[in-house]
């Protein structure tokens, strides 16, 4: 395990970003735990380690762009683009009805790379979207890569979309820490 991985943990874990009880996830769902995001991501530690987890693993790849749906990922991108000096997209859930009408903003190019990244992910649906909508726009999706997978099917997800995913922590990684 990597420096930063551990510290995320341990960060995670500190500021009671993953809570254990009984608790009624947004798609009604119950759960056992409930995890936090929108709390770590307003963390600049958090985010400063997200990013040097992220930026380590593509360092010696070809990437152009860091992309981030809006809203919880977009600052994971944005300290994700800090840290690698890559050019980050902001994903729109729709496009805009005003303006330039994009669902993309920043410069996406004919055939670029992108990783795209995401603070949490259950069944990785919202994230296809997202990843989609750069690749009917001429991007290429390189990896996908989320801070907490809670492992309810978005690796099956990626994997039936051929899109690489890397969770820099799954749920069970963190019991079994909170275990030892």
């Amino acid at each position: 395990m990597t420096d930063y991985k551990s510290k995320l943990i341990e960060l995670l874990k500190n500021n009671n970003v993953i809570k254990f009880g009984k608790f009624t996830l947004s798609s009604g769902k119950e759960s056992d735990y409930y995890v936090d995001m929108k709390k770590a991501i307003t963390e600049p530690e958090i985010l400063e380690c997200v990013a040097h987890l992220i930026t380590e693993e593509i360092k010696d790849d070809n990437i152009n762009k860091i992309a981030g749906p809006a809203l919880g990922a977009v600052p994971i991108a944005t300290a994700t683009s800090l840290i690698s000096k890559k050019p980050m997209l902001m994903i729109r859930k729709e496009k805009k009805s005003y303006g330039t009408s994009k669902q993309i903003e920043g410069e996406l190019l004919e055939n670029d790379n992108v990783v795209i990244v995401e603070d949490v992910t259950t069944t990785g649906g919202s994230l296809l979207k997202a990843i989609k909508v750069i690749e009917e726009n001429g991007g290429n999706i390189t990896q996908a890569f989320v801070i907490v997978d809670r492992e309810e099917g978005a690796q099956e997800t990626f994997e039936e979309n051929n899109v690489e995913f890397k969770p820099l922590l799954t749920i069970s990684e963190f019991r079994q820490y909170l275990d030892e």
